[in-house]
């Protein structure tokens, strides 16, 4: 496998690059961050900004002296399912930040055009020698994997980035500041697309750009920099080392481990939107954007090429002008473009597949567990089993950064969590999975034994990519359930982390007994579920919501009874055909 040489660029490290600079005519990064505001000028670590320092701005093809090339950095299998071992499945026409929206559609049109165009062996091997492949994690810690479902299966967590870098000219022509070609790049798309274990339900959620967040410390895999753990806007953490680091970052960020990732920059990205045929949107009044230059009247229209383009970076013509507004417009163009190619309606000339799939290829960097068309084309079918219907978008709840909220977005307290959770306990954002734990309750013919009969193991996994574990947790916690009678009750020192306490239980005949661990601990219902391959008792893993000591805190709990996103989320239904966006007043004709 092969690693492009990317630019990391020399000299002390600059204050972000202005709107002109990056050769943008929209001043996206004028005002505060959730109106479009610049990022702020929160610098990576100097000692990783010195002169002379040379390397990557975006990773690929971490096969190479010292680093084995492995599947997924965890259990080797490369299983792009997330099933684990015992599921095992076979020229740019305006510049402007809608952009980033399209290098997310090209990464989602890649994997469908992969999962459908065909080719000789040959033909593969050349595309999977147009991947770029990257290490999924450069954290110092990584989360266990999501739990399996009462029949076994994973669910599956893919981090789809999109890349600002200009490590070559195809990318400096499509992104303009040619005095910034040697600037390390930012993921300015950041979505984590989660399928559920049953594969019925997608959930897609956005972080906005400048929502800032602990990047933890991470090491680069070519040159060794060592990038310590800090606070900062999420769309950096891809300068500390590349993708790996973005995705440490989220699982810090969420608490949901993720399995994958793909990443997109400019080059091919506006080829690939524009062979699409057209995407039906949707504006209630006339619309005219000066900045885009995007020009609608009411009602729908198809819109490609320019005006796809066009549609995607406009924000001052959306009813509140900014960012999110534009989130939920590129989220309604994102669904209506799936139902399109779902529908079979377009990407049926097989030139043009192969077209597609070839600047497809050449366009995306991925781990290692998906560093081939086959994986590829295997993640592509288990997306294709997910109805339309049951596909949702939304953004992340945010609020005004008490330390910059001139510029910058925290998650909001209770809302953000919420979403999050619903995602860890692999519940639709629908609320279509009303009632459902996520796990299967236990029946009454699965009685308890008596507490002093009941085997328990206890391990801590309340350490993280940016937090240390807490000595001395599944010692604690054993100890209080020996005080209720679970005499049996030991620790285990081996290595976990999670975000959420579980109760796991290895086989049907003891999914009482755990129910009855989880009741003694005041552990919510939602907690009790199916243990991974190999365990043979009940194992209590101690998560992240409860590194204090004492009783399990009451609150965590309470989320059991939210069954779907909150209104913060402004959730969209991939089946939403009557999605349409308001118009600023401002901007009408």
């Amino acid at each position: 496998m092969r690693r492009t040489t990317h630019a990391r660029g020399g000299g002390t490290e600059r204050d972000r690059p202005e709107a002109a600079d990056l050769g943008w005519d929209d001043s996206l990064y004028d005002g505060p961050a959730h109106a479009g505001g610049r990022p702020g000028p929160d610098a990576v670590p100097a000692a990783h900004g010195q002169t002379g320092q040379t390397g990557h701005s975006g990773h690929s093809g971490h096969s190479r002296d010292g680093v084995p090339a492995v599947a997924d950095g965890r259990d080797g299998t490369g299983d792009p399912t997330g099933q684990g071992l015992a599921e095992a499945a076979p020229p740019p026409r305006r510049p402007g930040g809608g952009r980033r929206m399209l290098r997310w559609s090209a990464t989602v049109l890649a994997v469908l055009i992969l999962g459908t165009a065909g080719a000789g062996y040959l033909y593969y091997e050349h595309l999977n020698g147009n991947l770029e492949k990257d290490l999924l994690n450069l954290g110092d810690n990584r989360l266990d994997k999501a739990a399996p479902d009462a029949d076994g299966n994973r669910p599956l967590n893919i981090l789809l980035l999109g890349s600002d870098s200009r490590n070559s000219a195809a990318n400096v022509r499509l992104g303009g500041a040619r005095a910034d070609a040697g600037r390390k790049p930012l993921a300015d798309v950041q979505m984590l697309l989660h399928v559920s274990a049953d594969r019925k339900n997608m959930s897609v959620i956005s972080v906005p750009r400048d929502t800032r967040v602990t990047i933890p410390r991470c090491t680069d895999p070519e040159d060794g920099s060592v990038y310590g753990q800090t606070s900062a806007t999420i769309n950096t953490s891809l300068q500390h080392g590349g993708p790996g680091c973005t995705v440490a970052t989220w699982e810090e960020l969420t608490g949901v481990p993720v399995d994958h990732f793909m990443m997109i920059d400019f080059a091919g990205v506006v080829d690939m939107a524009d062979a699409v045929g057209g995407v039906p949107v949707c504006v209630r009044d006339n619309l005219q954007d000066p900045k885009s230059g995007l020009r609608l009247k009411a009602g729908e229209t198809v819109v490609k090429g320019e005006r796809a383009l066009q549609w995607l970076r406009t924000r001052h013509a959306f009813e509140n002008g900014s960012d999110i507004g534009r989130a939920r417009a590129q989220h309604q163009y994102m669904n209506s473009m799936i139902r399109q190619l779902k529908s079979g309606t377009k990407l049926t000339n097989p030139g043009q597949l192969r077209g597609l799939a070839e600047a497809a290829t050449k366009a995306l960097t991925v781990d290692e567990g998906l560093g081939s068309v086959g994986k590829l084309y295997d993640l592509a079918g288990e997306l294709r089993k997910v109805p339309t219907g049951r596909i949702t978008m939304a953004t992340m709840p945010w609020t005004e950064d008490p330390q910059n909220p001139a510029a910058h977005l925290i998650p909001e307290p209770g809302d953000a969590e919420q979403l999050f959770s619903l995602v860890r306990n692999d519940i639709a954002l629908d609320g279509k999975d009303r009632g459902k734990t996520g796990r299967k309750k236990a029946e009454p013919s699965d009685p308890a034994a008596p507490p002093a009969e009941i085997p328990v193991t206890v391990q801590n996994g309340t350490g993280t990519a940016a937090q240390a574990a807490v000595p001395g947790r599944a010692a604690a916690v054993a100890q209080q359930l020996a005080g209720k009678g679970f005499t049996r009750a030991a620790a285990d020192a081996t290595p976990k982390s999670q975000a959420d306490t579980t109760v796991a239980y290895p086989t049907d005949e003891l999914r009482g007994d755990a129910r009855a661990v989880a009741e003694a601990l005041g552990l919510p219902a939602g907690a009790v579920r199916p243990a991974p391959a190999g365990a043979a008792q009940v194992t209590v893993v101690i998560g992240t919501d409860w590194r204090t000591a004492g009783a399990y805190p009451p609150e965590k709990g309470a989320g059991e009874k939210d069954d779907k996103a909150p209104e913060s989320a402004d959730a969209l239904g991939g089946d939403d055909t009557s999605a349409c966006m308001d118009v600023n007043p401002r901007h009408t004709f």
